[in-house]
């Protein structure tokens, strides 16, 4: 047997440089590099490597370990998670700062490697700097904390190991229903140490995504359950994009004139302009969906894992003899709701799906008025938000109006968190599939620069902007900087309303006067956050990175701003001054969070009825 001796942390460069993943006979490489930024676990070994290897990966260095991460996120959900980036840190902090992005990757289905360094194996210089020592089990280190955020979890103790090891975290990375964050905890001397690995184990590897066909029994199972129901309604997720099935869905929408609806994930499938677009559902859902769904007797979701927010809590649904037809490649998703399970890839479920339902001559019972006044009546709430003016300055949504005026068809929006997520959901106005990349599934604050980042990397020739608020801009916009290095340009859209507004509307709504979530000054005559709004000049703060920078207060000089950033050739932001409050909120949709039992305010008591109340018709399942 033919050997190639190398340290593994070479090995492992090898190994991952001849990655490949085929779908649809199109092959692609897997592996695009390694983000990383190195210390003392990570720096002569990996570090080594990367530095005298001679293949094709690329590295970028990282900022902030969680901001690298949420890149490479971003980079593989952008490119439908049929390319990666593995990321690299050293030991302790370092590989801490990863974990928040572990479990985003995770929660999402997305794929992602994670290369900590970690302790010595060895333990010969025990405690090493930046160890955790547990004295009741001396096999933890910090990287033990990979383990609930990641679909595969393993430690190289051996360099021999890595073979095993690396086979699996590839069967994980590129399984559609398995994958997420796969972290491999590299001993940062076993990094160094040198095995005469098989040459087979170097050689092309290609990853064959197999599409999941529909079972006969299942198909014939879905087709009774749609020919029963007169008002059909469709939730597309995210599994309609990874799974390449715009074209199917909207061909399976028309077919059977059934109106389609979309998650957080599954936006842009589907034009806005198309008459059977109904938006947003759920909790930051548009009203025409939201009443269509109360109204809908089957719902036939694809792709989607039904988090509360698509589901309004449970309480979207409200037809006596409502039943649900899940489609999606998971069967722990498509079980959700109780719903008749269609364990199958979304291209080839609505494929079958389309002609069975054909040969039986089916179509929903919509009034063609109905379908047009719901949408119609929407369109214009949607004109009114974006023309909406305000004396004391600028609201959230005649802003995002503007911008999306002002964008091309092709540009990608990045976003995660805040209230934006919400307005941008509601109202924001895709034309064109992958135009629209949110980070919902953690909600992570944060996301939105690295994420840009990472889209940018995925697909340089598009502009890309980041909707981001001046709060989860102040917890993590390190990669700015990485994006100015790269020259990979991004454009930063700053709303900045004087702190975590969403969280602050979200207490006034539920009887709170509203606590600890305004940047104001501590007051002296209250002890508390009660004084005036801090200061804060967020375009001095960017410029000092490299960045081309805007402030505005006005929507002409948001106009101006935004056609000026796209003439720029380095990556932009733009300040805008809005008001706090002047989010979207409400279409008749509701989001369960807990209300206190006992409080003093009788707002709160009310809150907590009104709660109790709306669990009266919210599903139990």
């Amino acid at each position: 047997m033919k050997t190639i001796r190398l340290t593994m942390a070479q090995a492992l460069l090898k190994f991952l440089d001849n990655q490949y993943i085929q779908i649809d006979g199109q092959e692609r490489k897997f592996v695009k590099g390694v983000m990383g930024i190195f210390g003392h676990g990570n720096v002569t070994g990996l570090g080594e490597a990367l530095e005298q290897d001679k293949g094709s990966l690329q590295f970028i260095q990282g900022k902030n370990e969680q901001g690298m991460a949420h890149a490479a996120m971003a980079y593989a959900k952008q490119n439908n998670r049929l390319e990666i980036f593995a990321c690299t840190s050293s030991i302790g902090p370092g590989a801490l700062n990863m974990v928040t992005a572990a479990g985003t990757a995770t929660v999402n289905r997305i794929p992602v490697l994670f290369l900590p360094g970690d302790i010595f194996a060895c333990r010969q210089p025990d405690p090493v700097l930046q160890q955790i020592e547990d004295p009741a089990d001396y096999t933890i280190s910090a990287n033990d904390a990979f383990k609930p955020v990641s679909k595969y979890w393993d430690r190289i103790s051996r360099p021999e190991q890595l073979i095993t090891a690396a086979l699996n975290a590839m069967r994980v990375l590129t399984d559609p229903v398995d994958t997420g964050a796969v972290t491999l905890s590299l001993p940062q001397d076993v990094q160094c140490e040198a095995y005469d690995y098989p040459a087979e184990f170097f050689a092309k590897r290609v990853h064959y995504i197999e599409r999941r066909t529909l079972s006969q029994g299942a198909l014939d199972r879905a087709v009774q359950a749609i020919r029963g129901k007169k008002r059909p309604l469709i939730i597309a997720g995210g599994g309609v994009h990874y799974s390449l099935a715009v074209k199917e869905l909207i061909a399976f929408a028309e077919t059977f004139q059934i109106p389609v609806t979309e998650t957080q994930a599954g936006k842009s499938a589907m034009p806005w302009n198309h008459p059977l677009y109904m938006g947003a559902i759920g909790v930051t859902g548009s009203l025409a969906a939201n009443r269509l769904a109360k109204e809908a007797d089957l719902v036939i979701s694809v792709g989607t894992r039904l988090a509360d927010f698509p589901t309004a809590s449970k309480s979207a649904f409200q037809h006596p003899d409502v039943s649900f037809l899940n489609i999606n490649v998971s069967s722990f998703d498509a079980m959700k709701l109780n719903a008749l399970m269609a364990v199958a890839d979304a291209k080839e479920a609505l494929t079958a799906l389309q002609e069975a339902l054909g040969r039986a001559g089916y179509e929903s019972a919509y009034p063609a008025e109905e379908l047009k006044a719901e949408k119609l009546a929407w369109d214009q709430e949607v004109d009114r938000l974006y023309a909406m003016e305000l004396p004391d300055g600028l609201s959230q949504t005649r802003v995002i109006g503007e911008i999306n005026a002002s964008l091309d068809p092709s540009d990608v929006i990045v976003c995660a968190a805040g209230s934006l997520p919400g307005d941008l959901h509601r109202l924001w106005r895709c034309s064109s599939p992958n135009t629209y990349h949110m980070e919902y599934g953690f909600s992570c604050m944060g996301y939105e620069v690295s994420g840009a980042l990472g889209v940018k990397l995925a697909d340089p020739g598009r502009e890309v902007y980041a909707f981001v608020g001046d709060g989860s801009f102040l917890m993590l916009h390190s990669e700015l900087l990485t994006s100015i290095q790269e020259g990979r340009k991004i454009n930063v859209l700053l709303l900045d309303n004087h702190g975590y507004q969403c969280i602050h509307n979200l207490q006034r709504g539920h009887g709170s006067q509203g606590f600890g979530n305004e940047f104001r000054y501590r007051s002296a005559d209250t002890n508390r956050l009660t004084g005036d709004y801090v200061p804060v000049d967020f375009s001095l703060y960017a410029r000092a990175l490299g960045v081309k920078t805007y402030s505005v207060r006005t929507i002409d000089e948001l106009k101006e701003a935004l056609k000026s950033a796209k003439e720029q050739t380095v990556s932009t932001l733009i300040e805008i001054k809005v008001l706090p409050g002047t989010n979207t909120d409400g279409y008749e949709s509701w989001w369960r969070v807990g209300v206190a039992e006992v409080s003093e305010s009788e707002k709160v008591h009310q809150a907590y009825d009104t709660m109790r109340q709306k669990l009266e018709v919210a599903k139990e399942i």
